[in-house]
């Protein structure tokens, strides 16, 4: 009995000890933020889903708002972090940065709302990279972006009673991806999306592949993006220049596998549908759109030297504006960004100067009065295309897109002339070997990481060429220096003949604009050569994109392929120049040049030169279609 006692007074005291040790803290159990200075209220919620899933929404409310819209953004990147880029009782110097037209929403008095994606962040349930929709074989789920964006926006006019019943949802890249998910089956208070930037169809030209070459040095992204809710577990790298950490390992397949990609769904999936399967056709944004109604008003937003989504919002554009029979529910624009740079200061990309802040003008001019006019009823001014031309430096506002309705043939011509006029004599060939040993590096080494710290990343596209043409394994083709300028506006299409010695082949294609020798006034720029439109092919899709096939060595085969959409002029006194090589690299896959089933997956011995010949005379010399315009 005394045992029994004193063993439960020693139990008590060891309870009390740990209460004690629990409760011994200076930390509220929950600290509500105070910021009595401030123009805004924050407010952190966890909407319920239909299938009780919750996702973390942040609500920034204007002081003394009512009968506000609410615009709304959907995020796989943070939604504390994105509306606290700097920790700031003003809203505009709050939101200043990744994803927020920051003076837009301020001045216009908005209720700010940004929501982590279902299983990233602070919101439950599982991650599916632009998870499938509800009815796709690939979705065995009720669920999707979709059907998560109507509650969320359900949830958000019943519960906002400073809000005036009225939802705008706008973002830009995955961001941008769910403005457009959200045209599916919209909610009724859905009254306008702005998708800027879309990731749209990952195979054709967006972030994974373009037109079958894989854009491995997004590998990195795929691994941070999906082994973590928060994106905690980074990406390591072993060499200092990208260009030799990528060569080492041979194949995308084995850096992958050197680190740990292969446990992550994704990744096998992609492994797994090198090409334009079913996978990615009932996965492509505007195939989906194309079958659907249109009942919200849209507008569009592309850059024009897009470094990561270059291909979605012009082919969801041409897929909703033959729904669109009075001019006035699908809008497009294009400026002279980077990705995403229409929400910063925008005065000029890389080296080349605009001569304003092209990302402030159409943020005011464009945004702000489209937003107004769908979300307030006030009246605006915005055509149904805006577009900045390169070369004059001018905005112009266009009634559709492509303005040239027709094209005019740019031909190749032997020894590396470049005319709108066939070359004379019979059939003539340039060449070069290609050596996957030593392929083309799409940037002067050495190649960094994918990053937003300086424009080594976001100005790429921009960079100078004249590197990539003194290599022998680049053909380069140049004209007389105009007499008269040459203005373009759409996408130029290639038209390839070549043959190769290998029996699978890439061919990149870039359409330049060569600056005179000396410019004054802007000296960098002298004998500048400015990529206005680039990509490249991957030639085993040559007779289908989804159906593979061996190239027979040694015979002119034709390749056709669109070239991104430009709007620009080649100046008098300028030259117009186009480059053809085999190889991107480190952005995209080294293709072995001897047929493998799957390029993922080449061993060393597959890889091997080639020679690569160009047709440049004769009945089936190459050519660029350019959609020349008046």
């Amino acid at each position: 009995m005394v045992g029994k006692l004193l063993g439960g007074i020693a139990g008590l005291a060891l309870l009390a000890s740990v209460a004690t040790a629990q409760s011994y803290t200076e930390r509220p159990v929950a600290p509500t933020m105070v910021n009595e200075g401030a123009n805004y209220v924050r407010l952190s919620v966890d909407i319920p889903m239909r299938d009780g899933i919750t996702l973390h929404t942040v609500i920034l409310t204007p002081k003394g708002a009512a009968n506000a819209p609410i615009l709304l953004t959907r995020t796989p990147y943070g939604a504390e972090t994105g509306t606290m880029n700097t920790k700031a009782g003003d809203l505009a110097t709050a939101l200043e940065g990744y994803d927020n037209a920051y003076d837009v929403i301020a001045e216009g008095g908005y209720i700010r709302v940004v929501q982590d994606i279902r299983g990233k962040y602070g919101s439950k349930g599982d991650y599916v990279m632009n998870r499938p929709l509800v009815g796709s074989s690939l979705n065995p789920t009720k669920i999707d972006d979709s059907t998560d964006c109507y509650d969320t926006i359900d949830w958000l006019v019943k519960n906002l009673k400073q809000s005036n019943g009225k939802v705008g949802i706008m973002g830009i890249s995955y961001d941008g991806y769910e403005p457009l998910v959200a045209l599916i089956n919209p909610h009724p208070a859905l009254k306008v999306s702005v998708p800027m930037n879309p990731m749209v169809d990952g195979w054709r030209g967006d972030d994974w592949f373009h037109n079958g070459a894989f854009r491995q040095m997004n590998m990195e992204y795929i691994w941070e993006q999906v082994a973590t809710t928060d994106n905690s577990s980074p990406w390591f790298h072993n060499f200092a220049d990208q260009y030799d950490e990528f060569l080492d390992a041979g194949s995308a397949g084995e850096l992958g596998r050197r680190h740990g990609l292969d446990q992550i769904a994704t990744w096998q999936k992609f492994t797994q549908h090198p090409a334009y399967d079913a996978f990615w056709q009932e996965q492509a944004m505007d195939r989906i759109l194309a079958k659907v109604p249109l009942k919200v008003p849209v507008m569009l937003v592309n850059s024009l030297w897009d470094q990561e989504d270059i291909y979605g919002a012009t082919a969801v554009y041409r897929a909703l504006k033959p729904k669109d029979a009075g001019n006035d529910m699908v809008f497009l624009s294009m400026g002279p960004w980077y990705h995403g740079q229409e929400i910063e200061k925008a005065s000029k990309l890389g080296n080349v100067e605009w001569d304003q802040d092209t990302g402030k003008w159409w943020r005011h001019h464009v945004l702000a009065p489209f937003l107004a006019h769908f979300l307030k009823g006030t009246l605006m001014d915005v055509a149904p295309v805006t577009v900045f031309q390169s070369g004059t430096n001018q905005w112009q506002r266009l009634q559709h897109w492509p303005a040239a309705l027709a094209t005019t043939p740019l031909y190749l011509k032997p020894r590396g002339g470049l005319g709108f006029t066939r070359a004379d004599g019979p059939v003539a060939t340039e060449e070069y070997v290609s050596d996957p040993a030593h392929p083309v590096s799409f940037v002067s080494r050495p190649v960094a990481p994918i990053g937003y710290e300086g424009d080594h990343w976001t100005a790429w596209l921009t960079s100078d060429q004249r590197n990539a043409a003194s290599r022998p394994d680049v053909l380069t083709f140049t004209s007389a220096v105009l007499s008269a300028p040459v203005t373009i506006a759409g996408a130029p299409e290639v038209h390839l003949n070549a043959e190769t010695s290998g029996t699978d082949s890439d061919w990149v294609v870039k359409l330049i604009d060569v600056y005179p020798d000396q410019v004054g006034g802007d000296q960098k720029m002298g004998g500048y050569e400015l990529a206005v439109s680039m990509d490249i092919f991957r030639g085993r899709y040559r007779e289908g994109l989804d159906k593979p096939k061996v190239i027979a060595a040694d015979h002119a085969l034709s390749y056709t392929f669109d070239l991104p959409s430009a709007n620009h002029v080649f100046a008098e006194g300028h030259r117009i120049m186009v480059q053809v090589q085999s190889s991107w690299f480190p952005l995209y896959d080294r293709n072995p040049q001897k047929f493998v089933p799957n390029i993922f997956f080449a061993k060393p011995g597959d890889y091997q030169k080639a020679i690569q010949r160009i047709t440049v005379a004769g009945p089936n010399e190459s050519f660029i279609a350019l959609p020349v315009a008046e």
